[in-house]
């Protein structure tokens, strides 16, 4: 009589955590789907920051940090006939994360007619192929994304050159595993005085904020990111604005085919 006591009650707690679990699933889903719908209803009548009007081809980057995106309500926003066309979307930071939005925000920006870019968020003090590898287990590009891309803003403490053979080490290992030369995300200074002259032949997608016209670098750039405060229909939180520098043309010349 005892055994089958301390049976049920075993069998309570056990379905107790399994009711409970499943709970915490549903709110957490119910939670997600109001972030959604909260964010389908927002809208801005501008972007809220003064857009270059000299580049034909505009998008934004975002992370978790943008929460849940209504993909269709940003490709629909047209301010003045400038509409986004692109986004860069982080995947991945250090050996072993994910961004929490990635997967979701990969596959609905794609859906919603948006040009997209997965980006690695670089830790100095950890190895670049190692991080190449969690880039590489995380995203699968397909045929109309931008190349991979590696953001690299903090030292960390690290010594230039060795940070900089890391970063070769992150840039080649993704190279040969996609076929394509990736994209460099950096800002003027951090190129400058850190990655200098080595990493002259990767595209550059820079972030400058004090010019109006285009960021204060000396060489080429294909992707200015200019602010961090802009306003876009379907997203809850500020965003970071980019243009491309070039036509139409150039922008589909750059995608991988």
């Amino acid at each position: 009589m005892v055994n089958n006591k301390r049976g049920n009650i075993g069998w309570k707690i056990v379905m107790s955590i399994v009711f409970l679990g499943i709970l915490v699933m549903l709110s957490f889903r119910l939670y997600e789907w109001w972030l959604e719908r909260k964010a389908h209803f927002v809208r801005y009548e501008a972007f809220g920051i003064e857009v270059p009007t000299h580049y034909s081809v505009h998008g934004i980057d975002v992370s978790k940090y943008q929460e849940v995106i209504d993909w269709e309500s940003v490709k629909a926003m047209n301010v003045e006939d400038i509409r986004l066309q692109f986004a860069f979307i982080k995947a991945t930071e250090g050996n072993v994360n994910e961004d929490r939005c990635f997967k979701k925000n990969w596959a609905r920006a794609k859906e919603a007619g948006m040009v997209r870019g997965a980006y690695h968020f670089f830790l100095a003090t950890k190895s670049g192929k190692t991080q190449a590898e969690n880039f590489i287990a995380t995203v699968e590009l397909q045929p109309g994304d931008m190349p991979p891309v590696l953001d690299v803003e903090q030292s960390y403490g690290v010594k230039a050159d060795k940070l900089r053979q890391r970063v070769k080490e992150w840039l080649e290992t993704v190279e040969n595993y996609y076929g394509v030369k990736p994209i460099l995300y950096t800002n003027v200074d951090f190129y400058k005085q850190i990655l200098r002259d080595e990493f002259d032949n990767y595209p550059l997608w820079v972030a400058h904020y004090l010019q109006k016209e285009k960021p204060r670098i000396y060489r080429d750039w294909h992707f200015w990111q200019y602010s961090e405060q802009g306003r876009v229909n379907g997203i809850l939180y500020k965003v970071d604005f980019n243009v491309f520098n070039g036509d139409s043309t150039d922008f589909k010349n750059i995608l991988i085919n």
